[in-house]
Protein backbone atom coordinates (compact mmCIF):
# COMPACT_ATOMS: atom_id res chain seq x y z
CA UNK A 1 0.00 0.00 0.00
CA UNK A 2 1.45 3.40 -0.97
CA UNK A 3 2.51 5.72 1.84
CA UNK A 4 -0.19 8.38 1.13
CA UNK A 5 -2.85 5.67 1.47
CA UNK A 6 -1.35 4.53 4.76
CA UNK A 7 -1.36 8.09 6.08
CA UNK A 8 -4.98 8.56 4.99
CA UNK A 9 -5.97 5.30 6.65
CA UNK A 10 -4.27 6.30 9.91
CA UNK A 11 -6.02 9.68 9.79
CA UNK A 12 -9.43 8.08 9.25
CA UNK A 13 -8.79 5.73 12.17
CA UNK A 14 -7.82 8.69 14.37
CA UNK A 15 -10.84 10.77 13.28
CA UNK A 16 -13.09 7.76 13.86
CA UNK A 17 -11.74 7.28 17.38
CA UNK A 18 -12.24 10.96 18.20
CA UNK A 19 -15.76 10.81 16.72
CA UNK A 20 -16.70 7.83 18.88
CA UNK A 21 -15.30 9.45 22.02
CA UNK A 22 -17.15 12.73 21.35
CA UNK A 23 -20.41 10.92 20.64
CA UNK A 24 -20.24 8.82 23.81
CA UNK A 25 -19.22 11.87 25.86
CA UNK A 26 -22.16 13.85 24.45
CA UNK A 27 -24.58 11.04 25.26
CA UNK A 28 -23.35 10.88 28.85
CA UNK A 29 -23.53 14.66 29.18
CA UNK A 30 -27.09 14.64 27.84
CA UNK A 31 -28.14 12.17 30.50
CA UNK A 32 -26.57 14.24 33.26
CA UNK A 33 -27.73 17.60 31.97
CA UNK A 34 -24.10 18.70 31.77
CA UNK A 35 -22.10 20.61 29.16
CA UNK A 36 -22.70 19.18 25.69
CA UNK A 37 -20.56 18.82 22.60
CA UNK A 38 -21.63 21.30 19.92
CA UNK A 39 -23.33 19.79 16.90
CA UNK A 40 -20.91 21.79 14.76
CA UNK A 41 -18.02 19.93 16.42
CA UNK A 42 -19.65 16.56 15.81
CA UNK A 43 -20.19 17.39 12.14
CA UNK A 44 -16.63 18.70 11.84
CA UNK A 45 -15.16 15.40 13.03
CA UNK A 46 -17.56 13.51 10.79
CA UNK A 47 -16.37 15.55 7.81
CA UNK A 48 -12.74 15.01 8.80
CA UNK A 49 -13.16 11.25 8.40
CA UNK A 50 -15.17 9.95 11.32
CA UNK A 51 -18.61 9.90 9.68
CA UNK A 52 -19.12 6.14 9.53
CA UNK A 53 -17.85 5.53 13.07
CA UNK A 54 -20.00 8.37 14.42
CA UNK A 55 -23.11 7.13 12.62
CA UNK A 56 -22.64 3.56 13.85
CA UNK A 57 -21.94 4.78 17.39
CA UNK A 58 -25.04 6.97 17.41
CA UNK A 59 -27.14 4.03 16.28
CA UNK A 60 -25.56 1.68 18.83
CA UNK A 61 -26.05 3.96 21.83
CA UNK A 62 -29.30 5.51 20.52
CA UNK A 63 -27.98 9.04 20.54
CA UNK A 64 -29.43 11.72 18.25
CA UNK A 65 -31.30 9.08 16.25
CA UNK A 66 -34.36 11.36 16.13
CA UNK A 67 -32.33 14.18 14.59
CA UNK A 68 -32.73 14.03 10.81
CA UNK A 69 -29.69 16.17 10.20
CA UNK A 70 -27.56 13.44 11.77
CA UNK A 71 -29.36 10.36 10.49
CA UNK A 72 -29.38 11.74 6.93
CA UNK A 73 -26.35 14.04 7.09
CA UNK A 74 -23.79 11.53 8.34
CA UNK A 75 -24.50 8.92 5.63
CA UNK A 76 -24.38 11.71 3.02
CA UNK A 77 -21.00 12.85 4.34
CA UNK A 78 -19.78 9.25 4.25
CA UNK A 79 -20.95 8.77 0.65
CA UNK A 80 -19.24 12.01 -0.37
CA UNK A 81 -16.04 10.80 1.30
CA UNK A 82 -16.26 7.48 -0.54
CA UNK A 83 -16.72 9.28 -3.85
CA UNK A 84 -13.78 11.56 -3.10
CA UNK A 85 -11.57 8.58 -2.21
CA UNK A 86 -12.63 6.79 -5.37
CA UNK A 87 -11.91 9.85 -7.48
CA UNK A 88 -8.50 10.32 -5.87
CA UNK A 89 -7.73 6.63 -6.37
CA UNK A 90 -8.76 6.82 -10.01
CA UNK A 91 -6.77 10.00 -10.68
CA UNK A 92 -3.66 8.63 -8.97
CA UNK A 93 -3.92 5.36 -10.89
CA UNK A 94 -4.55 3.19 -7.83
CA UNK A 95 -7.99 2.23 -9.15
CA UNK A 96 -8.38 0.89 -12.69
CA UNK A 97 -10.88 2.45 -15.07
CA UNK A 98 -14.15 0.55 -15.28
Amino acid sequence: MPVPCQILLLWVLFASLVSVILTVFDKRAARRGAWRVRERTLFLWAALGGSLAMFLTMRAIRHKTQHRKFMIGLPCIFLAQLCLCGLCGYISGLLPAA
